[in-house]
């Protein structure tokens, strides 16, 4: 699936996420729902930066992996999974664990986009990684939309 796929399934499904943002390690946006390409780079600035202070404070053991900041307003939520990254803005009192495990598979479902490989070339990776013969892992059921109440529509 592409970038742009993967984050319209994630604000579609996620309707707590009012924003987000996919980029690299060198803090290059991949795709975004922000129509202004500064802010876009701007959140993803931000992220890149709660994550390295994150990491500062534990002191470099191990690189943190998710971060969420609650604001006044709202919350911003930061994953990483390697050299990607995907931050989020959300409206106030999120469900936290539901905001990361939509941010964790936005980043599993745009991954093949990434470095112009296609989804279904992963099998061939596994052949390559010693892995061949073994049965792939059943792709996780999507949640359905919430049902939006109806001062929300």
């Amino acid at each position: 699936m592409d970038v742009a796929q993967a984050l319209a399934d994630l604000t579609e499904i996620s309707t707590q996420i009012e924003a987000a943002v996919l980029f690299g390690a060198d803090g290059a946006v991949e795709g975004s729902t922000l129509k202004n390409e500064s802010a876009a780079k701007g959140l993803a600035a931000a992220a890149a930066q709660l994550l390295d202070r994150a990491g500062a404070l534990r002191g470099g053991e191990a690189a943190v992996t998710q971060v969420e900041a609650a604001l006044g307003d709202g919350a911003v939520f930061v994953v990483r999974d390697g050299a990607r990254r995907i931050a989020a803005a959300t409206v106030s009192n999120p469900t936290v664990g539901l905001v990361f495990y939509d941010l964790k598979s936005c980043l599993r479902d745009s991954a093949g986009s990434v470095g112009g490989e296609a989804a279904d070339a992963q099998p061939e990776n596994r052949a390559a990684s010693g892995t061949a013969g073994t049965a792939p892992e059943p792709a996780k059921p999507k949640r359905a939309p919430r049902k939006k109440d109806a001062d929300e529509a």
